[in-house]
């Protein structure tokens, strides 16, 4: 993950405090962060618990790797490996050490009302009862509307229209973009890993990014990041009430229609159509150029240029096949 204004970590810490148990002194080192495989530096550590993921394995800079047995083979031979049975739950201990206050979204303290903000926000137009947090940038012609809450950090670009009852944190916002009332930007997704007598909450440390001209419909949820970032592509369209997990990233010129769903860390690529109340399951690939139809149910990888209907979703033609 780039560095956050949103989240500083704690730390730096020994490796022995991260992981005691799993370490010795031979490696007793000191780690700054923790960050995704292909954002780790010298200093910081990562995890790697999927094929999926082999190739930002192979070439990661980070100094220690919470993996398994079958995977520590992908990593680089300077990489400590930490080898354990279940890799999440161990990282999510890990992330919590870092960030021991992200699992939770606390009433930002450093909200003021924009009525009485300094003359830098002289070309926005604000709403009544709008709050705006902390060092928040806002671009010149951007219009905010009534009650909504802009939390400290928060860049939002030129030209930008932000709708009534809009809550917006750790995000970063490009020019032109339109949120429409009642979204929630920003917000701590649907993470945790679950043990035998209580949930263990995953801190969500990664952020949102909205890249320009894109556009929210009303009452959208977008989840920031939970190490990663959450980004939606240039020209990319949602409609009302869809739900974009931590993790997923949106490609450029996609059209999303109403009470879609994007499970955690797909990837969806340029120019897809989705129509309404489809489902993409977790960690799927979805190719450029792919339509799915309304309704229907993604639970695999769907290459370039398809399209599929149905739950499960199927090429068009299987599907027009099942229903003769």
């Amino acid at each position: 993950m780039p560095e956050s204004i949103f989240f500083l970590p704690k730390g730096p810490f020994n490796l022995n405090e991260l992981l005691p148990g799993f370490t010795n002194k031979k490696n007793s080192i000191s780690i700054s962060d923790i960050k995704t495989l292909e954002m780790a530096n010298k200093n910081d550590i990562s995890f790697f618990n999927s094929l999926d993921y082999k190739m930002f394995a192979k070439k990661t800079k980070a100094a220690v790797c919470i993996t398994t047995n079958n995977l520590q083979q992908y990593l680089p031979n300077n990489c400590i490996k930490i080898l354990v049975k279940n890799v999440l739950f161990t990282t999510a201990k890990v992330s919590k050490k870092f960030y021991p206050y992200a699992e939770i979204d606390f009433p930002d303290k450093s909200l003021k009302e924009a009525s009485k903000l300094s003359p830098k926000y002289s070309f926005v137009t604000f709403g009544k009862n709008s709050f705006i947090g902390k060092d928040v940038k806002i671009g010149s012609k951007t219009v905010v509307g009534y009650n909504t809450v802009i939390e400290h950090g928060v860049q939002i670009g030129k030209k930008c229209l932000i709708g009534s009852n809009v809550t917006i944190r750790n995000s970063i916002i490009g020019d032109d973009v339109v949120i429409q009332d009642g979204c929630k930007v920003g917000i701590k997704g649907f993470g945790f890993i679950p043990t035998k007598n209580k949930n263990f909450r995953f801190p969500h440390i990664g952020r949102v990014i909205l890249k320009s001209n894109v556009e929210l419909g009303s009452n959208c949820t977008i989840d920031r990041g939970s190490i990663g970032d959450t980004v939606i592509g240039e020209n990319t369209f949602l409609d009302n009430q869809v739900h974009v997990a931590h993790n997923v990233r949106l490609g450029k010129n996609c059209m999303i229609a109403g009470q879609v769903g994007f499970a955690g860390s797909s990837t969806i690529g340029d120019n897809v159509s989705i129509g309404g109340q489809a489902g993409v399951s977790g960690h799927l690939k979805i190719g450029n150029n792919v339509r799915i139809g309304g309704g229907s149910g993604v639970i695999k990888d769907i290459p370039d240029n398809t399209t599929v209907m149905g739950y499960p979703a199927v090429p068009l033609k299987e599907f027009l096949k099942g229903k003769k």
